[in-house]
């Protein structure tokens, strides 16, 4: 049995299409990477039954406590921002009207100061709170975000 060792042969056709190819470069330099990956590791979920939780708390029968008012407003504001963003992410799938009017609805109570009265405060909880849970339902609706299983 006689074994044949032979050299690769390049094909020429080959060669010169790598010469023409640019060489890549990565779309961001070093500072826009760290910007990235400091956005991402930051980032967290959207929790459905969490703001539901927040919902039910605020719009209960009981009005939620003095003590946990104000992060309360606070969570339902980040709430309302993060899904007034899904809602106009994406240009392909424009915001209905019906939600455009909500997230125009919601965006004064997003930078309103908290009122130092404990039921002037719930009232802002609860404004906020009926925005917010008018929206959600509006993006289940139309399947931009999953309903909580």
């Amino acid at each position: 049995m006689t074994i044949f060792l032979t050299a690769p042969v390049r094909d020429k056709r080959v060669a010169s299409r790598k010469a023409n190819v640019p060489k890549w470069t990565p779309p961001l330099d070093e500072d826009g990477l760290r910007h990235v990956l400091k956005r991402i590791t930051a980032w967290s979920p959207l929790d459905v039954e969490e703001i539901f939780d927040d919902l039910d708390t605020t719009i209960g029968i009981q009005p939620p406590p003095e003590a946990a008012t104000p992060a309360l407003v606070e969570r339902l504001r980040t709430h309302l921002t993060r899904l007034s963003a899904i809602a106009v992410a994406d240009p392909n799938f424009p915001p209905t009207d019906e939600m455009t009017h909500l997230i125009e609805q919601g965006r004064p109570m997003q930078d309103a100061r908290l009122p130092a009265d404990h039921q002037q405060a719930v009232g802002m909880a609860r404004r906020i709170a009926f925005v917010t849970s008018d929206l959600v339902e509006k993006l289940i609706e139309a399947r931009y975000i999953k309903e909580v299983a």
